[in-house]
């Protein structure tokens, strides 16, 4: 059984999975940007107290689930999602729908793909992915982050939709009703809702750990780590903001040029031309992120790790809050029509 499905490479696995699920009823016009920022997907947390990989959670995007979720919304699509406690339950669940003709998202662990290189299995349970066949006892599998389509093996597939730890999956299942095409209309209404989540959760979250907020807090934070946890341990915090930046769903960087090319390709449906100066905006803190990671390398690859090493870590991040700040300013100044 094979669904009659197209296979896109995206830079990260949810937008993917979204701008591929939803290209099928948009006539090919829901790309990955789009994706990304009609989900309203650009944010940043650092939270301490919750360890992945031994380290701080750090995240450059939304939760995992809420970018499709909110597209999907933004868009009126209706979706279907259901979790598991069996096992069995799951995979029937999953017969069904590839046999009546519905490619599925898939919420799964990264440690035990065997198609991931060896150096890119972590343990993190937010990677997404689609199945849209089944050939004997394999699943065909599109994962937006791998160039071609492949396969898993039925007991693959439900090792890695069940896998253990923080955001176990539990056979996450999720997939847009069949439904009328999706509008012109309804992505600039969608765009424009995107946007102003985006603004509203970027400025004015209450929490000193998120937004702008989060990634001045954090900057400050970074400063005394050198003294408050010693070198090696201020190291592997630094390495972890790499590794959730740059290895794991895209990162810092990455993100900001996705939505950089969203406010580009809004710009289309909007015809605000301040969309397009504002992207450049983005694409300039991306690079920025970038400049960080390599200084954050610098540090943990034990190259450099002065004070002032870890003092010019922090500068950056004030000066990517500060554009990242008035970038969402400018945003939140268009009068949409």
């Amino acid at each position: 059984m094979k669904i009659e499905f197209e296979h896109h490479q995206a830079a990260h696995c949810e937008s993917g999975v979204t701008s591929n699920l939803l290209r099928i009823s948009s006539e090919n016009k829901i790309t990955e940007p789009l994706a990304f920022g009609i989900g309203a997907g650009l944010f940043f947390v650092y939270v301490p107290f919750i360890k992945i990989n031994h380290g701080p959670a750090i995240a450059y995007r939304t939760f995992p689930g809420q970018i499709f979720s909110r597209a999907c919304k933004s868009l009126g699509v209706r979706v279907v999602r259901k979790k598991f406690r069996s096992k069995e339950q799951a995979e029937l669940f999953l017969r069904e729908c590839v046999t009546n003709g519905h490619p599925v998202g898939c919420q799964v662990g990264v440690y035990y793909l065997p198609y991931f290189p060896k150096e890119y299995r972590f343990h993190f349970n937010a990677h997404n992915l689609i199945v849209y066949g089944i050939e004997q006892d394999n699943y065909l599998i599109s994962d937006p982050v791998m160039e071609h389509p492949t396969s898993l093996s039925r007991r693959e597939l439900e090792r890695v939709r069940f896998a253990k730890g923080p955001l176990a999956p539990r056979g996450h299942i999720y997939y847009p009703m069949k439904h009328d095409v999706i509008s012109d209309e309804q992505i600039k209404k969608a765009i424009q809702m995107g946007i102003k989540k985006n603004v509203n959760r970027m400025l004015f979250t209450p929490f000193n750990f998120a937004g702008i907020k989060g990634i001045k807090s954090t900057g400050k934070k970074i400063k005394k780590w050198r003294d408050n946890f010693g070198l090696q341990m201020a190291g592997s915090y630094l390495a972890q903001m790499v590794r959730m930046q740059e290895e794991i769903g895209t990162g810092g960087g990455g993100f900001r040029f996705i939505y950089a090319a969203f406010l580009q390709e809004a710009h289309a449906y909007s015809k605000h031309d301040e969309l397009l100066e504002i992207s450049k905006s983005f694409t300039t803190v991306g690079d920025l992120w970038r400049v960080a990671a390599v200084q954050a390398a610098g540090i943990y690859k034990g190259r450099i790790g002065s004070q002032e090493d870890f003092n010019l870590m922090g500068d950056y991040l004030y000066e990517i809050a500060e554009l990242e700040k008035n970038a969402f300013l400018a945003l939140r100044k268009i009068k949409w029509h």
